[in-house]
């Protein structure tokens, strides 16, 4: 009997590539006819050997590395030249796979930002099918200006650092120009340039699976009906709850074990994500804040790659030397500094009340999943829409800020981020009442009878239908 394959091609970031591999999972246990083999593109910095280990219906193929000589400096999610550059790569492997007869190709499921493998696929008479990592809201906005540049003549330009709004289907509210992604103004083609190429190509698909799930999302989702879109499922909450922390054990133990002498409900944890990082002043103004609010905190504090290398943050050797004189004596009772942070761990844990976070999706499921209340402090991608959205939208985070943008230069104040801290920890607000509420239903969308779970039936229907 032959294997229905299908080919899975992440972008090879964690945020990407944790919930594809969790999405193939579960693709596998609702129908054992599928077999998927999922490329893994080399990308130049981070390591991702932790979560490509194969088992009998789901293998990793690493593709070779090439070399890309697009000159960038930050790890962009958004460099065409590297995606463009695998593609030969994945038609070889491709080739490689089919040779055998047990193998029926049923298509290609592709990250929404590696959509030049559409063109692969065609090559191989093979549907494609979509895969976004992001909330349907980004998803809708992305489109949304694709169609009003293509067609309307948008000048992006207008809305840079503006409180001109922008009515998009997919948002509740009008969008303020400067929540809009930093990237949008980018003239470069890893900025709008090649997200409008993501988004043309994407309406080519068969399917679009989105990492959300409609009770969370309804006004977005509903925004995609009668469209001219392919169809759009969303599958989620699609979440890596398993918490292995290898090489960091001991931290992760120390961490955890501070966390276990906290009361409930009484720490607030700050973690801004794999490229979140701040400069002294800021880092000043942060402690500052936390040490006024007087809350307890757990906070994740990482520091900047050198200028000009591509990478992640990485931890201070020596932490005491961008925080406040005596800051770590006085707070030595109510808080914790840490480098890396094992966040599923910490937010499933009982001690946390509050998350500042960089309102990275992944991270924002995170939270709704564990009914953590949010205050948003976006930092780059589309965390800004995030932030947006979950405050005016969606009432279920709390701002610091929404509009930050790293590359302007703007220091939120230690008062900013007082007032901020202090509201994210109100014990009685309708925040923390709606996140419970919305925890309790994103238990429920993924089990049969659940909508996510439906979703995920009928796009195994479309696949099934479409096989070639």
């Amino acid at each position: 009997m032959k294997q229905t394959e299908l080919v899975f091609i992440p972008v090879p970031i964690i945020s990407h590539l944790s919930p594809t591999v969790e999405i193939a999972k579960l693709l596998t246990q609702r129908d054992p006819r599928f077999s998927i083999t999922i490329f893994i593109m080399k990308f130049p910095f981070g390591s991702i050997d932790s979560m490509t280990t194969d088992s009998d219906s789901i293998r990793f193929v690493t593709l070779p590395p090439v070399e890309i000589s697009s000159g960038a400096t930050t790890p962009s999610p958004f460099m065409p030249e590297f995606i463009k550059a695998q593609t030969l790569l994945v038609r070889d492997a491709v080739h490689e796979l089919t040779r055998s007869n047990s193998v029926r190709l049923a298509g290609f499921v592709i990250d929404a930002l590696c959509t030049h493998m559409i063109d692969v696929a065609d090559e191989f008479g093979a549907p494609s099918y979509l895969f976004s990592t992001s909330s349907a809201a980004s998803l809708g906005f992305l489109l949304h200006l694709q169609f009003l540049h293509d067609y309307e003549g948008l000048n992006l330009d207008e809305f840079k650092d503006s409180d001109a709004e922008l009515q998009v289907p997919s948002c509740a509210n009008s969008v303020p120009g400067k929540v809009f992604p930093p990237m949008i103004f980018d003239k470069g083609v890893d900025g709008a340039a090649g997200l409008m190429y993501h988004m043309r190509r994407l309406r080519q698909a068969k399917g679009v699976m989105v990492n959300t799930f409609i009770e969370l999302e309804s006004h977005a989702i509903q925004s995609f009906s009668g469209s001219t879109l392919p169809p759009v499922y969303p599958v989620g909450p699609i979440l890596n709850t398993r918490t292995r922390f290898g090489e960091d054990q001991q931290n992760a133990s120390d961490i955890m074990s501070w966390l276990d002498d906290q009361p409930p409900s009484s720490v607030v944890f700050l973690c801004f994500g794999g490229m979140g990082s701040f400069g002294a002043d800021q880092i000043k103004e942060i402690a500052n804040g936390l040490e006024r609010s007087g809350h307890r905190f757990l906070w994740s504090l990482r520091q900047a790659p050198p200028k000009g290398k591509m990478a992640f943050s990485r931890d201070y050797e020596n932490i005491e030397e961008v925080l406040p004189d005596g800051f770590l004596h006085r707070t030595a009772r109510i808080g914790k500094i840490i480098g890396w942070a094992p966040q599923v761990a910490v937010l499933a844990h009982t001690a946390v009340g509050g998350f500042v976070s960089h309102c990275g999706w992944n991270s924002l499921l995170e939270s709704i999943w564990y009914g953590v209340p949010v205050a948003t402090w976006p930092i780059y991608a589309e965390q800004q829409i995030n932030a947006f959205q979950m405050v005016k939208d969606l009432g279920l985070a709390v701002e610091i800020k929404i509009d930050y943008n790293k590359d302007n230069n703007y220091i939120v104040n230690a008062h900013e981020i007082e007032n901020g801290l202090k509201n994210l920890m109100s014990i009685n607000s309708e925040v923390r009442k709606k996140m419970n509420e919305m925890q309790q239903i994103s238990r429920r969308v993924i089990i049969d009878g659940g909508s996510s779970h439906s979703f995920l039936g009928h796009f195994i229907e479309n696949v099934m239908t479409n096989i070639p």
